[in-house]
C-alpha cells in the first residue's frame, strides 16, 4: 500500500510517500493513523492531532471509519482552508 503526506503532516513525519504492508489487523483509516503513531517521534507528532487530520483513499475523500481493505493508495493531509 502506498502512503502519502501533506504539508505539515509531510514535514512532521519527514517524508512525502512510502510503501508500506500495514498489519492485517488494522482495517479503517482511524486504526492506520493509531498504527502509524507507533513507528517513532516523527510520527506520533505527525498524527498528534489526528481529529484534524483528512485522509482519501484511492483518490476519494473518506472518514476515519472508512475501511482500507483493498486500498492502493491513502493520503494525510491537514483540512485546507481557503477562498
Amino acid at each position: 500500500m502506498r502512503l502519502l503526506y501533506f504539508a505539515w503532516v509531510k514535514e512532521k513525519a519527514g517524508i512525502a510517500a512510502e510503501e508500506i504492508a500495514v498489519p492485517q489487523d488494522v482495517a479503517t483509516i482511524a486504526e492506520l493513523i493509531a498504527w502509524l503513531k507507533t513507528r517513532g517521534p516523527e510520527f506520533e507528532n505527525a498524527f498528534a492531532r489526528s481529529e484534524v487530520i483528512r485522509a482519501a483513499i484511492d483518490q476519494t475523500h473518506v472518514r476515519h471509519d472508512a475501511k482500507i481493505a483493498g486500498a492502493h493508495e491513502i493520503a494525510f493531509f491537514p483540512p485546507v482552508t481557503g477562498g
